[in-house]
């Protein structure tokens, strides 16, 4: 074959190969749409994290799992969850181990340039959890010289901190990798307080009398939301998620979820919002 030949065949097949490439590459880049083919939404989250996401003798219960069933049947598809540690969670989606988040996870500045956020789900302004007994802490402030705990990798722990470093006597704050092992060290005295979102920590006190909220919160006003890539292919899904939740709005089950959930619907932003942390 001669050298011109050679080339044009060599330039033919490279034309045929950039054409199947960018044609995959063009029917994966809609993630709505790959998720809908497959049939299976994969969803990230950490099953520590009541009362959005918790194990009940050996079942997944929760907030999370209610709400993303309506998800599931409004998309037509299956929701197939995947349990991780929080500090895993975050790093697990960017790595594209699964196509969504269900954490929840607080809605912050930085958070949103770096994620794809839908409209808040709920509440997430941090406040205190002390033992009940403890008649030391009565306001958050009162945490001066004690010692705390937060969740590892959590905006709530940011805010922990932050909050801490003006106190008179900042208190020693451990981390945890989940609140189950923050409230066990409550209970026995290890640490003194767990900040943590409002809905979950009064949940945690309605289940378990040995604890109490201590009012007010100490954070700014913030929301949790779920979250996915902040990429061009994940935008669909995000909307269409957003569709949903719109939907639960108008049709009042949104606030019908909050009230089992947390005692009491929630006023959140049923639109794209700037977080004030």
């Amino acid at each position: 074959m001669k050298k011109s030949n050679l080339l044009k065949h060599s330039l033919s097949r490279l034309a045929i190969g950039l054409g199947v490439s960018f044609a995959a590459s063009t029917a994966s880049a809609d993630l709505l749409e790959e998720v809908q083919e497959r049939g299976v939404l994969n969803v990230g989250t950490e099953f520590h994290f009541a009362p959005f996401a918790y194990l009940d003798n050996g079942q997944q219960s929760g907030l999370n799992l209610e709400l993303m069933e309506r998800v599931g049947e409004e998309l037509e598809v299956s929701i197939n969850w995947i349990d991780l540690p929080w500090p895993s969670v975050l790093p697990g989606l960017e790595a594209g181990n699964y196509d969504f988040v269900a954490g929840p996870a607080m809605i912050t500045q930085e958070r949103k340039q770096r994620y794809n956020f839908t409209l808040p789900i709920a509440d997430a302004t941090v406040a205190i959890l002390k033992r009940a007994d403890d008649d030391s802490i009565q306001t958050p402030e009162d945490i001066s010289g004690k010692a705390a705990g937060g969740g590892r990798g959590t905006a709530q722990l940011e805010q922990l901190k932050a909050f801490a470093a003006e106190l008179p006597e900042p208190p020693t704050i451990t981390e945890y990798v989940d609140y189950s092992q923050t409230y066990a060290d409550l209970a026995a005295g290890r640490i003194d307080a767990v900040a943590n979102s409002l809905p979950n920590i009064a949940y945690t006190a309605t289940q378990r009398p040995m604890f109490e909220v201590v009012h007010p919160p100490f954070g700014q006003p913030a929301y949790f939301g779920y979250m996915a890539r902040n990429d061009e292919e994940s935008a669909s899904l995000v909307e269409a998620i957003n569709e949903v939740l719109l939907s639960m709005h108008e049709d009042g089950s949104l606030a019908e979820l909050q009230t089992k959930w947390f005692g009491e619907p929630m006023d959140v932003p049923s639109e794209d919002f700037e977080p004030e942390i």
